[in-house]
C-alpha cells in the first residue's frame, strides 16, 4: 500500500459509514495516500447515525484532505490517471444500480467511470437492503465487469432482511491489496455471523 493513491468514496448507506472509518485508517497506516469523495447523500443528509458535518469531519481527519464533492472536481481522475485504486465504501444499492447501468450523476459515479476508463481497479464494499432483491441483476452485472472487485460480503440479517447484503468491513485492506494485483479476494461470499 505504500504510496498507493486510493480514492475513498462514501455513499448513502449511512448505517455502515462508522464501520468503514477504521478500515480507511488501516489503509492510511499501511502507507496509502487517501483521496476522499462524497456522494450528495453523504454531503447533505443528517441521520440517526450522525450528521453530514460529522461524517465530513471524520473523513477529513482520516485522509488529511478535503473531500471532492462535485463531478468537476473528480473529472481529472480519468485523463490524469490520478488513482491506483478507487474504493466505494459503503457502496449503496442506489450507487450500485447507477454504476451497473452507466448512470453518471454524482462525483462518486464520475470517479468510478474515470477509474474504469483507465482500466484501473474499482473496489466496491456493498451495503444494500435489496442486494438479493431488485438490485440482484445489478450486482450480477458488476460481478462480471472487468476491473470491478468486491470486498467479500454476506447476508447481515437473513431472518428479518433476507435480501440485505453487506460487505465484511474488516476485509477492506486485503481486498484492496488483491484488487491492486488484479484479483478478487476469495471467498467472495462470507458469513457475517
Amino acid at each position: 500500500m505504500k504510496d498507493k493513491r486510493i480514492g475513498v468514496a462514501l455513499t448513502g448507506s449511512h448505517c455502515t459509514i462508522e464501520a468503514i472509518m477504521p478500515q480507511l485508517e488501516k489503509l492510511a497506516q499501511a502507507g496509502a495516500q487517501l483521496f476522499p469523495i462524497l456522494s450528495p447523500a453523504v454531503q447533505t443528509t443528517d441521520t440517526r447515525f450522525g450528521t453530514a458535518a460529522e461524517v465530513r469531519r471524520k473523513i477529513e481527519q482520516v485522509t488529511g484532505r478535503e473531500p471532492w464533492t462535485s463531478i468537476v472536481e473528480v473529472e481529472p481522475i480519468g485523463p490524469q490517471k490520478l488513482l491506483d485504486l478507487l474504493l466505494i465504501a459503503p457502496c449503496s444499492g442506489n450507487t450500485m444500480a447507477k454504476l451497473a447501468n452507466g448512470i453518471v450523476d454524482t462525483a462518486v459515479l464520475m470517479a468510478a467511470k474515470a477509474q474504469l476508463r483507465n482500466g484501473r481497479p474499482l473496489l466496491l464494499s456493498i451495503s444494500t437492503n435489496d442486494g438479493l432483491g431488485l438490485n440482484a441483476p445489478n450486482l450480477a452485472r458488476l460481478l462480471n465487469t472487468k476491473h470491478i472487485f468486491m470486498v467479500p460480503f454476506g447476508q447481515d440479517n437473513p431472518a428479518e432482511k433476507p435480501n440485505s447484503l453487506v460487505a465484511k468491513a474488516d476485509l477492506v485492506l486485503p481486498a484492496a491489496e488483491a484488487a491492486l494485483e488484479g484479483r478478487q479476494l476469495q471467498p467472495i461470499l462470507v458469513s457475517l455471523a
